[in-house]
């Protein structure tokens, strides 16, 4: 049996995200956008709780196509606030749309979101941390809370520095797997 990060054996499906995705590096923007539009629902909830609606988010935001996303009008944004498959927080969706939008605006001018993610890491490298416990692991960090600051400069919202940490540590640009875990070292070598 493998030892994992003490927050993913709750159920199947944690297991399951820790296991195959969470800490691995993401460079798909379109994997980049869900990622970014499932952490800021979560604002305020349990992961787990997004985690349970992942599909009908997939579904009901188009397969997470920012293009898509980012044209959506007052008819759709209303049907969204109808389905009960998704957070309903008009804050939150409305955020989605113009978040797309922003987005698109930062692909234009660096490529990629990827491109412009790396652009804070040291050489594009994932940060190595070696936490012993889940108690040592911050909510947030400096270079977090400059992301944040930049993105919101940039017109996006529920992008805060602690959103943003989870973030990284969603996608990979941080490994927090703790060392007792099996996937700690694996995703050190994906770096």
């Amino acid at each position: 049996m493998n030892t994992r990060c003490q927050w993913a054996e709750m159920n199947e499906l944690e297991i399951e995200y820790h296991d195959t995705e969470w800490g691995v590096p993401e460079h798909d923007d379109q994997k980049l956008f869900e990622f970014l539009i499932l952490e800021g629902a979560q604002a305020g909830l349990s992961w787990d709780t997004i985690l349970k609606r992942r599909e009908n988010y997939r579904k009901a935001f188009d397969d997470f196509d920012y293009n898509v996303v980012a044209s959506y009008g007052e008819e759709k944004i209303e049907k969204l606030l109808q389905d009960s498959g998704i957070i309903r927080n008009k804050l939150k969706v409305r955020s989605a749309v113009s978040n797309a939008k922003a987005f698109i605006e930062i692909r234009d001018d660096f490529g990629s979101f990827d491109n412009y993610l790396r652009g804070f890491l040291v050489d594009g490298k994932t940060i190595q941390n070696s936490w012993k416990s889940m108690d040592e692991l911050p909510a947030k960090t400096e270079l977090s809370e400059k992301i944040s600051k930049d993105m919101k400069k940039r017109g996006f919202n529920f992008v805060g520095a602690t959103i943003i940490y989870a973030f990284m540590q969603a996608v990979g640009m941080v490994n927090d797997h703790v060392t007792g875990c099996f996937r700690h070292e694996e995703c050190r070598k994906r770096h």
